[in-house]
């Protein structure tokens, strides 16, 4: 079972997102448990604050270390260090794709640290085995970013989809190809008909047609620079 936890300040985001769909399978077959741990909870100030101004001077607050620490070191008690992985969304990290949804997918326990404000104070760092960024902009805060993670982890964890070939045909889980063109009824609309080939019952002139076609958007992509 891959556990994960989120330490965040505003815990209430999730709800939503992890309440439906795959997810929410996941969480109900016994293959995925998802932790929201609300960072207030480790504060050692009286107003339960975990941010300040940071040193030098600029605009916003910082996230306090000890809020971020206190968290994760109770959450690895009696874990082999091996056994986890604690991430910061960060948008100056490792750049989000397939191939690490994989990684991640493999391990025991995921610990995600959400940033906000002006983000995090520097020495969190030192605590943290990878950065990852879903892009090269900048949002309010870590917790979408660990949601889209989240999202494309778990659907990877064996067990959770229920048909083992599906995910293999899917975006980027076979080759990294894009996914092919679908259809379904009606055969034509306004005017706009299914291929043939697609309605042919051929399944190996199909498969052949639906590989092609996956190439062809994955290099159009590719041109773009997307």
């Amino acid at each position: 079972m891959l556990s994960i936890h989120i330490l965040t300040l505003f815990p209430q985001m999730f709800q939503g997102p992890f309440s439906h769909s795959i997810i929410k399978r996941a969480i109900e077959k016994g293959k995925v448990k998802i932790h929201i741990h609300n960072l207030r909870d480790y504060s050692t100030d009286k107003h339960r604050r975990c941010d300040d101004r940071p040193y030098g001077g600029g605009p916003g607050m910082v996230l306090k270390p000890e809020p971020i620490f206190s968290a994760v070191e109770e959450i690895s008690k009696g874990e082999e260090k091996e056994r986890q992985k604690v991430i910061l969304t960060s948008p100056g990290g490792r750049l989000f794709e397939q191939k690490i949804a994989r990684e991640l997918a493999q391990e025991k326990k995921l610990i995600f640290i959400c940033g906000h404000y002006e983000g995090v104070d520097e020495r969190v760092r030192t605590i943290v085995d990878e950065e990852i960024s879903i892009g090269r902009y900048v949002l309010t805060g870590g917790e979408l970013p660990a949601m889209v993670i989240v999202d494309a982890v778990v659907r990877l964890v064996p067990g959770v989809l229920g048909c083992a070939e599906s995910k293999e045909l899917e975006s980027f889980s076979r080759g990294e190809l894009l996914d092919y063109p679908q259809w379904t009824r009606p055969a034509v609309f306004r005017g706009m008909a299914v291929p043939k080939i697609i309605t042919s019952g051929d399944h190996k002139a199909i498969e052949k047609w639906r590989k092609e076609r996956a190439e062809e958007r994955t290099k159009q992509l590719k041109r773009q620079g997307r």
